[in-house]
């Protein structure tokens, strides 16, 4: 845990780039080049199996107290994207900003933040702290989660589209701020409603991005996702990816 809060700490983000570290799951750690920390999705905790039976299968690497992020982006209210036990360590944060999707509304409300530290987004809606800028798009996570967003976040030079728990839509690959982006993060699972790696792969294929990076697989043992697939299939297309690891080095775009 130490050794991942010193590689943060230390790792020096040229000018005009971006660093982005895998936390596991769905959740990202981007730490710009004027040392901005925006935590993406966070899951520190045990809450979805405490609630669903989920049992996690990777360690957390930190926890949500050992790196002061500057902002948490939530894409929706799913417990492996809004970790409802780290809430209380989050708030307790007083530079944290929080921009989230309106689905979390019913956790973050009680605990009664003002909107120069809260923002509820929906789709077509941006939100901007420092120097990181955020665009909400849309998501396809199904009947359960109609508020789930994507974000396109553009820091420096760098431009993210960070796709979400999403499944497969092409039909809604037409918009000019998905396409070539400097990094797309897309899940793998193939499960509650979201794209498989053969779909993700088809996705990249679409969008043209200079790096495709998987996640949403091996945390938990209902999720699936099979990241040799993805890697097999972007070979094959010719595509750039990288399959991150939690102990290794961040991408750096």
């Amino acid at each position: 845990m130490l050794d991942y809060v010193k590689k943060v700490k230390d790792f020096q983000v040229p000018e005009g780039k971006t660093a982005v570290f895998w936390l596991g799951q769905a959740g990202f750690l981007i730490k710009t080049g004027e040392g901005t920390l925006c935590y993406v999705d966070p899951y520190f905790s045990n809450c979805c199996e405490r609630h669903f039976g989920f049992r996690r299968l990777m360690p957390a690497v930190i926890g949500p107290k050992d790196i002061q992020a500057d902002l948490l982006l939530v894409t929706h209210a799913h417990f492996d994207h809004l970790d409802i036990d780290s809430l209380d360590d989050f708030v307790s944060m007083d530079s944290m900003k929080i921009f989230a999707a309106k689905d979390t509304r019913e956790y973050l409300e009680p605990y009664g933040l003002l909107p120069d530290r809260l923002l509820y987004l929906g789709v077509g809606d941006t939100a901007a702290y420092r120097d990181i800028s955020v665009l909400a798009v849309k998501c396809d996570h199904g009947e359960l989660a109609p508020d789930a967003l994507g974000f396109v976040i553009r820091t420096g030079n760098s431009r993210i589209y960070v796709a979400g728990d999403t499944a497969f839509r092409p039909d809604w690959f037409g918009d000019p701020e998905l396409h070539g982006a400097d990094l797309f993060i897309a899940p793998i699972n193939g499960a509650f409603g979201n794209m498989d790696s053969d779909q993700a792969v088809a996705a990249a294929k679409i969008l043209q991005p200079k790096l495709t990076v998987p996640c949403h697989f091996w945390n938990f043992a209902e999720h699936g996702g099979d990241p040799m697939r993805f890697k097999e299939g972007m070979e094959l297309e010719g595509m750039p990816y990288t399959l991150m690891s939690v102990y290794g080095d961040p991408v750096l775009i």
